[in-house]
């Protein structure tokens, strides 16, 4: 290094991108052509102190992202490297001391517990029931559908806000004047920079707390709560240089790129849906399904949950999301169970039968989402006979998975209004042929898989790279994708049209019938 950040005319220059999983910490080197050219991973490891809590160690995190950044860039010159860009998984926090930087507790994982009491307290509350009755009696005197929707609203454990009131009750130094609050973003963004206490706009609107409809910190819900507003993060665009690192991490100086948007965000910046009516599904452990909704939030009475997309100089883009609690989770529990020992299996013996002979599963071991949000409902197998084999119980399981995708799908049709322009179908599950062709069958669409699944990655070296104008266009970033293989529904010349599969719409009933018969099946939520 020659003490300078400039590099020769004649050198090439990569975008460096950190991607922070729930299982897994990946970073990649890109170059101009969206070409990995270095590469690392690390395990996150998950600590579980007690039954139902679910954490991490923020200073191993950390160990963990200097590793993979130093792997990641063997064999390339840090001068290169024009910008950093962060996706993270979501509802995961922690809280610091502002000024010695040290973690007052470990992260509290987005999949954790403890506050589940709390929270079912809550929603059974009178205050709760109070604010339900006035936000209905506000909407019929303005027929304002956002008072509909906040009537409707039912706190979740996904979210961050009642695990943060855990933390604020048991650990004190929460509530004083010293704490910052941040999530996985944040806390590298803090570390990094040596002090800068920050978020983009879609981690902040993914957390619960933030009003996507205002931009901001929402005071009325912080204090319902108790919730200080004083140690949240400034909330800066998508895409903000945050100025340089400490050179003694890295060995030099790089211009960081709070690119810090949610893994699922993320991941539809990298599947290039930056058009209003583009339609992104991540199936993994569970099915989360966005639609780009433009400059507008959009106002749910059905569970679908508005999020800012990304903030890039003053364009906001907003998303609707809903999502599907069990899908890899389902296919993990039909593998437990020995119906095959590998999920690769799992598209053959689907198709070596011609029907699930009667049989259907209903994917709800966490209760069911949008647009049913029954969180007594309970997974059940329906309609078993003594012909039953293991083919028809998969192929069962895998068709679960489509049906709760066209149920997510024509909730977004229904209420955004909007015409779909594309669908991209990224995530592990996604691998799965007999899904893809199903899902594709019930839509009456096409639907793409890209050649690589991480997206989210791509997404965040995306946005980092246009923010230093290492890319120039989101046309550009259109050209540079790749897409692995396209499903067509089988009325292919009606694509479009909305249609639905013939075939499947008396197994689908059957189906729907098995759901409503699932629903409120605990007395407890």
């Amino acid at each position: 290094w020659d003490g300078t950040l400039t590099k020769p005319r004649s050198e090439e220059s990569f975008i460096l991108s950190v991607d922070v999983g729930t299982t897994s910490i990946r970073c990649h080197v890109y170059d101009k052509e969206a070409k990995i050219r270095g590469s690392c991973t690390s395990k996150v490891v998950a600590l579980y102190p007690e039954v139902g809590h679910v954490e991490m160690d923020p200073e191993a995190l950390w160990k963990s992202f200097i590793t993979v950044v130093k792997g990641a860039v063997q064999g390339v010159q840090m001068r290169q490297i024009e910008a950093l860009g962060i996706s993270t998984q979501r509802g995961t926090f922690t809280t610091w001391d502002r000024k010695t930087g040290v973690p007052f507790h470990n992260f509290i994982s987005w999949q954790d517990q403890r506050a589940a009491d709390l929270v079912k307290s809550w929603n059974r509350s009178c205050t709760m029931k109070g604010i339900h009755g006035v936000m209905k009696m506000l909407y019929f005197l303005t027929r304002q559908k956002r008072l509909l929707a906040a009537s409707l609203i039912v706190f979740s454990t996904q979210h961050v806000t009642f695990r943060l009131v855990w933390a604020l009750t048991h650990y004190k130094q929460v509530s004083e004047g010293n704490c910052c609050f941040g999530t996985i973003d944040t806390w590298l963004l803090f570390k990094l920079t040596k002090g800068v206490h920050a978020t983009d706009y879609s981690n902040a609107s993914s957390t619960g707390i933030f009003d996507s409809y205002q931009m901001c910190w929402s005071g009325f819900l912080c204090s319902l709560v108790s919730l200080p507003l004083s140690i949240f993060p400034k909330v800066e665009n998508t895409s903000h240089d945050f100025g340089s690192t400490d050179p003694s991490i890295f060995g030099v100086p790089i211009p960081i790129m709070s690119c810090g948007d949610c893994i699922w965000q993320a991941a539809m910046f990298g599947e290039c849906c930056f058009d209003v009516g583009d339609v992104k599904i991540t199936m993994g452990t569970g099915t989360f399904m966005d639609i780009n909704t433009g400059s507008k939030p959009h106002t749910s009475v059905t569970g679908l949950y508005p999020l800012v997309g990304w903030k890039i100089g003053p364009e906001v883009v907003y998303l609707a999301e809903g999502n599907a609690a069990d899908t890899g989770k389902a296919i993990k529990w039909a593998q437990e169970l020995e119906l095959f020992s590998d999920v690769r299996e799992t598209s053959a013996m689907a198709y070596s039968v011609s029907d699930s002979d009667g049989v259907c599963f209903v994917p709800s071991f966490s209760g069911l989402q949008a647009p049913l949000n029954d969180p007594k409902a309970c997974a059940s197998l329906m309609g078993l006979k003594p012909s039953t084999t293991k083919s028809h119980l998969v192929r069962a399981i895998l068709e679960s998975v489509a049906f709760r995708n066209k149920q997510l799908f024509e909730t977004m049709l229904r209420e955004t209004h909007i015409p779909i322009t594309k669908i991209r179908v990224d995530g592990g599950v996604s691998s799965n042929d007999f899904i893809m062709q199903l899902t594709a069958d019930l839509f009456g669409r096409k639907v793409a898989r890209p050649q690589h699944h991480e997206m989210s990655c791509l997404g965040a070296a995306f946005v980092a790279g246009l923010g230093v104008g290492f890319w120039r266009t989101r046309e550009e970033l259109k050209k540079l994708q790749s897409t692995g293989e396209v499903f067509l529904p089988k009325d292919a010349h009606k694509e479009g049209a909305g249609c639905q599969n013939r075939e499947y719409i008396h197994t689908f009933q059957s189906w729907e019938r098995a759901l409503r018969r699932s629903m409120n099946w605990y007395s407890k939520p």
